[in-house]
């Protein structure tokens, strides 16, 4: 009876020793116990994902997934990663499966080398794998499709599509064959020559004349980049005070000199309005005027009566007329 007391305590604990091994194992392994990171990714779907499914970094275990839970609009995935894990800041976590009937997984990129280790807290980017359900479903749809459009397709259909363009074909088969005929007499006398079009492609006159021609607009470019640069120095020259014109745009003292210049210009032609000075007499008094008009006409007095007078009395006559 004790024997049979001990060989069962032995075969209940082995069986409590395998259960708690498969419970671990399910519920994350020993991971769970030892000293690791936490660190969150935010998904829009965990496409099936579950607590205790792996975390893997180029199909190496480093990790499994914790815990699972709806914030907002994401879902929060907790992964608890092996103390020594590779993963850093900038690593990018995505859902991935293993197969078609496989498990998923959380799958880590390498980030940035020289990205900092993640610690506990670190929230991971993440990027969203297509879901497989709608691609099987996209999949189911398109193949429906064809499958609709063969069975459109039936030997009368075909026969009603293809029947117009049959009688077509052999209604108009002279016209065809003579029109196939003169095409390919045209592509005959293209390639021996003959005509403007096949002088234009086979003759290498007007290739020359077209290379002439590229030539040519190469050359007038050439000299319109030349022209724009010796313009470019011209004003890169005046911007600098070089030249008559550089100066004369940049030297302050030369502005102030030819605005000193028309300042004086225009009180002297303000003073000869006013009547000051001689100019300003010689412009504006009447009586210069009337004095040179009288002179003017005795000057004209005295000149005829010079033919009848001698030379003596004309000096007279002079001197008494103008004084």
């Amino acid at each position: 009876m004790k024997d049979s007391l001990e060989t069962r305590l032995g075969l209940f604990v082995a069986i409590a020793l395998v259960a708690g091994v498969l419970v671990m194992e399910l519920a994350g392994g020993v991971e769970r116990f030892r000293q690791g990171p936490r660190v969150h990714a935010l998904f829009r779907n965990a496409l099936e994902l579950k607590v205790g499914d792996r975390v893997k970094m180029a199909g190496v275990d480093i990790g499994r997934v914790e815990a699972i839970r709806i914030e907002g609009d994401r879902v929060r995935v907790t992964m608890k990663l092996k103390p020594d894990h590779p993963a850093n800041t900038e690593c990018v976590a995505t859902i991935k499966f293993t197969g078609l009937m496989g498990q998923n997984y959380v799958s880590l990129d390498f980030g940035r080398p020289d990205a900092p280790l993640a610690v506990d807290g670190t929230v991971l980017k993440s990027a969203e794998q297509p879901d497989f359900a709608a691609l099987m479903t996209r999949l189911d749809n398109v193949a429906a499709g064809v499958e609709n459009l063969t069975r459109s397709f039936t030997g009368d259909k075909i026969d009603n599509l293809l029947g117009p363009l049959t009688d077509f074909v052999r209604q108009n088969s002279g016209t065809l064959s003579e029109t196939l005929t003169n095409l390919k007499v045209i592509t005959a006398q293209i390639r021996s020559g003959q005509g403007s079009i096949g002088r234009l492609i086979m003759h290498e006159t007007f290739h020359q004349a077209a290379m002439e021609t590229v030539s040519n607009l190469n050359q007038t470019v050439s000299a319109v980049h030349a022209t724009v640069e010796d313009a470019r120095t011209v004003l890169r020259d005046i911007r600098a005070g070089q030249g008559t014109v550089g100066r004369f745009v940049t030297d302050v003292t030369l502005y102030q000199e030819a605005t000193n210049a028309m300042t004086q210009l225009r009180e002297i032609l303000q003073k000869i309005n006013r009547g000051e000075g001689s100019a300003g007499k010689l412009v504006n008094d009447d009586a210069l005027y009337r004095n040179a008009r009288l002179t003017l006409q005795k000057l004209d007095k005295a000149t005829e009566s010079l033919e009848d007078q001698g030379p003596l009395s004309v000096m007279s006559l002079l001197v008494n007329t103008l004084f």
